[in-house]
């Protein structure tokens, strides 16, 4: 596997796109990604789900309509579902559709940013790894981590996998257990638990949810990479921003704790690295994005931020999260209940 396998003109992913009643993001995610270099020469797959009740039905055809106008690729092929499906299913069926045709795809949801490399970044990465059985998937979005002064790649590995653009090949999608068949057995293991949380302190709770009835595809998408002991490639300079940090987001809060470091570079050849291994200097900073102080200053921030309390937050919660001492996870209880306190005070 070297440099040379990236750049051999083989055939172009397709698209993948979800869309359902947000127009104002999905025309942002469409003139960014017709800016890509690769657009033209790219097929796009739309699914639109169908309206979930009589309030979102007429943005429902507002985005149908507009669809039905984008130019500027290869084909362009519509799925428009009678019923509303939710993104869950609509994902995993839509992208298994897809790879009944292709061996690759590319996945958008449709409050996404695209650089104009994104498609470049994700075609290439698809070919470099694509006989690297280590890796599952890729990902176009990278948080702000540093890079070390002597790492000369675009990429690094990360076991967590990011939804916001990402691709996968064929083979790998076939073998996910959507079902989570070992559920039982699994939830009962603390070791297995421990180490699948090692990516994010909310991994189990969120897998645990999903199965409840809280559908998450991505949280069992990251359970089976889990348990085949894969990785993901991750870019060093993110490729996607997310734009659907508003209140019509599916799954997206108010205030957004991922930072990134948006690609503007518009360069089209990437060094990729051989070995399949995560590095621990930039995993430890990726993991620090989804700790357990992290997640607990997001949803704070989030609630102050409909109260309009911000300042206060911010003030309360002023703690590093990339630097704090080991004592913070020790003592984690203590703090917790000190901040509880402190906002029950500053509240009303």
């Amino acid at each position: 596997m070297n440099e040379e396998i990236s750049k051999k003109v083989l055939p172009l992913a397709p698209i993948c796109l979800f869309v359902y009643n947000r127009l104002d993001t999905l025309q942002k995610n469409i003139a960014s990604l017709e800016n890509n270099f690769l657009a033209q020469d790219s097929d796009l797959y739309i699914f639109a789900d169908g309206a979930k009740n009589n309030s979102d039905l007429q943005s429902v055809l507002k985005v149908r309509t507009y669809i039905k106008t984008i130019t500027g690729f290869k084909s362009i092929i519509i799925t428009e579902s009678d019923s509303n499906k939710g993104l869950d299913p609509s994902v995993i069926s839509g992208v298994s559709v897809v790879l009944q045709t292709y061996e690759t795809v590319i996945v958008l949801e449709d409050d996404l940013i695209l650089a104009t490399n994104f498609l470049s970044f994700m075609n290439q990465a698809l070919n470099f790894y694509k006989l690297q059985d280590k890796v599952f998937s890729i990902s176009g979005n990278g948080l702000d981590v540093k890079k070390p002064a002597s790492y000369q790649y675009d990429v690094y590995m990360y076991q967590r996998p990011s939804s916001w653009g990402w691709a996968i090949w064929k083979d790998r999608w076939e073998t996910v257990d959507w079902e989570i068949k070992d559920w039982e057995s699994f939830k009962n293991d603390r070791k297995q638990i421990k180490e699948f949380n090692k990516t994010g302190s909310d991994m189990f709770s969120m897998l645990k949810h999903s199965l409840q009835g809280g559908n998450m595809w991505d949280i069992r998408f990251s359970y089976n990479i889990f348990k085949q002991n894969k990785l993901c490639v991750t870019p060093v300079t993110s490729k996607t921003i997310n734009d659907g940090f508003t209140v019509e987001g599916t799954h997206c809060n108010v205030y957004n704790r991922f930072n990134v470091v948006f690609d503007e570079s518009n360069k089209t050849d990437f060094i990729f690295v051989d070995e399949v291994k995560e590095i621990k200097s930039f995993s430890s900073q990726v993991y620090a994005y989804y700790s357990f102080f992290a997640r607990v200053k997001g949803k704070i921030l989030t609630k102050y931020y409909t109260r309009q309390k911000i300042s206060m937050a911010f003030l309360l919660l002023n703690i590093n999260m990339f630097t704090a001492p080991h004592f913070y996870q020790v003592y984690y209880t203590k703090i917790i209940r000190f901040l509880k306190f402190a906002l029950l005070k500053t509240w009303y």
